[in-house]
């Protein structure tokens, strides 16, 4: 019996020229994550299932990640799982390398998996874009994962703003209101904006009367100084976030219902929201009692992340003019001289050129290099060997130019330089 010929549900092929962008937002984002002094690191994708239950992670029970996890056995019967996110690998790898300096700046780019409802912008493969300070505590770390990521945005031309929150402040705004289920009052809170004020308004009564729900909802109304003034815990980290962000010239928008889905937060939170549309592209927080667990103590983080296939679903048009560079900058086309376009080729490719090589006849090796945008075709027949000129053409202007191979390259590489 023939198998059925498609790809599974919720996961994807991506060919050019999409392709070609995710690459390009993937060297953008490693070029600003190394601007800012992040540091690699590479972690497999399977991990013992024991690792990722709820039970051996820290405050990360109601988390909707683990749940959705993939599971699978190997030969040995072990039971083993696909990463989820990254952020509980850093327990491990803290516990197996105790010898890291800190404060550790890490970065990581690559495919997580979750068996989740799939809609625009999520899927059930997809790459993560994090990062991570492990061991400072300082709010200006806080600060510094959220001017990378806008550095980031910025770039790519995607209109962002930040909104920040702190989780010790929201348990005190729901605690101070007295009602009861805190966790599960969370859990409304969190679908404001999916289902709107007046049905999360409506399920609250459940766990409290009409005065306390509306007392809820009028405290979640003030600004920081409010809750500053009231000594609210986790107000004056919320001032200080505002504050160091401020002198990264970002200006943060502060929103008490801001619950972030992870549990294991245990500091100020934030999300990142096209200005357009007000949906959250990226969020982190600081999360200070998950990566010290398997060495018995409290070491301070704070991350933030963001998917590839979020940016390209909830912003294509923005990206619309993100530079994709060509697979190679000129197209070579032998006429019946091979050996004379390898040994050119092998010289521009010297000189840190991309160069693509046809030997066919010269009209569709031209609409090889429409198709993929390459911008520059160089011709090498009899002709241009006896004279030792090969003629350039500008594939986008027309222009032609007879150029010796030392012009030739010299011109090339003013062009990538």
């Amino acid at each position: 019996m023939i198998p059925e010929v498609d790809t599974v549900k919720g996961f994807q092929d991506y060919l050019p020229p999409i392709s070609a962008k995710r690459a390009q937002i993937k060297r953008i984002v490693e070029r600003v994550y190394r601007l800012y002094g992040f540091q690699p690191i590479e972690t497999p994708v399977i991990e013992y299932d024991e690792l990722m239950r709820p039970d051996a992670l820290a405050g990360e029970q109601e988390d909707e990640a683990i749940s959705d996890r993939f599971r699978l056995k190997d030969r040995a019967g072990r039971n083993l799982g696909l990463r989820y996110e990254f952020t509980f690998q850093l327990a491990r790898i803290l516990k197996l390398n105790p010898t890291i300096k800190l404060p550790f700046k890490r970065y990581q780019i690559g495919e997580q998996f979750r068996d989740e409802p799939i809609r625009l912008g999520r899927t059930r493969q997809f790459t993560q874009c994090d990062i991570d300070i492990i061991g400072d505590s300082s709010v200006q770390a806080d600060a510094e994962c959220i001017a990378v990521v806008m550095q980031i945005f910025k770039e790519l031309g995607i209109k962002a703003t930040v909104t920040i929150n702190n989780r010790k402040l929201i348990e005190g705004i729901v605690e101070s209101c007295e009602l009861l289920n805190k966790k599960q009052v969370f859990r409304e809170i969190d679908k404001l904006d999916k289902i709107g004020e007046d049905l999360v308004k409506m399920n609250l009564k459940k766990y409290g009367d009409a005065n306390q729900v509306v007392t809820l909802f009028k405290l979640m109304e003030k600004d920081i100084s409010f809750f500053e003034k009231n000594k609210f815990e986790g107000a004056t980290e919320v001032k200080a976030l505002m504050q160091a962000t401020k002198m990264q010239g970002i200006e943060v928008v502060f929103r008490p219902s801001l619950m972030r889905g992870f549990s294991y937060y245990t500091g100020n939170v934030f999300e990142i929201v096209i200005e357009e549309t007000k949906t959250a592209l990226c969020g982190g927080g600081r999360y200070d009692k998950t990566v010290g667990k398997y060495l018995n103590r409290e070491i301070p983080a704070v991350g933030i992340s963001f998917s590839i296939e979020a940016l390209m679903g909830l912003c294509e048009e923005q990206l619309t003019a993100l530079a994709v560079p060509p697979p190679a900058l000129v197209q070579l086309i032998s006429i019946q001289q091979e050996k004379a376009t390898q040994t050119l080729a092998q010289k521009v490719r010297k000189e840190g050129i991309g160069v693509s090589i046809l030997s066919d006849k010269p009209g569709k090796c031209l609409e090889y290099a429409s198709a993929y945008n390459i911008p520059y075709a160089i011709f090498i027949g009899e002709d241009e060997l006896k004279k030792k000129k090969f003629k350039l053409r500008n594939l986008q202007t027309g222009n032609e130019q007879e150029l010796t191979e030392k012009q030739l390259i010299v011109y090339l590489k003013k062009l990538v330089d």
